[in-house]
């Protein structure tokens, strides 16, 4: 089972990936933020995920690779739980290697239903206020937006949040 989970800042979508994972005994969280969090309030959320996880859970830390870290880390019984795409894509936009983004995208798209186990992806729905001013802003949204559509297209769950409560947009809440 694939599952991607969307909603907006602070909207109750991690909680919610986090019990679907809790379903499991072994469970890997994919961390995508950079090792060196880039101010306060940054480390702030990164401890407040770590303190919200159980102990016996498997974490890794990767910014950028995430499809070859996915193709490892799958198993059978085994839930892969990605946190977040929007962190994975601004990574990825803002590296020296321009080409990169589009190779690793590709990579996701491709590795995705081949993976066994279960996968929750957690992604934050950016498009649905004002268009940003700034072309870096303007790419963000659009490559989030259409990054999301292409998940969606491949996950056999697609869940909305808004305000801690889960909207099923396509297959069936457990």
């Amino acid at each position: 089972m694939r599952s991607l989970i969307l909603g907006g800042a602070r909207s109750g979508k991690s909680p919610l990936a986090e019990r679907l994972a809790g379903g499991f005994d072994d469970v890997v969280y994919i961390a995508t933020a950079r090792r060196e969090p880039a101010d306060a309030e940054m480390t702030a959320r990164i401890a407040h995920h770590r303190e919200r996880r159980p102990a016996h859970w498997g974490c890794i830390e990767e910014p950028l690779a995430l499809a070859a870290t996915l193709r490892a880390q799958a198993r059978p019984g085994r839930c892969l739980l990605v946190d977040c795409l929007n962190l994975w894509l601004s990574n990825l936009l803002l590296d020296a290697d321009t080409d990169r983004f589009a190779r690793e995208r590709a990579a996701l798209l491709q590795a995705l239903p081949d993976l066994s186990g279960a996968t929750v992806l957690v992604g934050n729905e950016v498009g649905m206020g004002l268009v940003p001013m700034g072309e870096l802003p303007r790419r963000f949204v659009d490559e989030a937006g259409r990054l999301h559509q292409d998940l969606a297209a491949r996950c056999e769950r697609v869940v909305f949040v808004a305000a801690g409560l889960p909207l099923a947009l396509k297959g069936a809440l457990p």
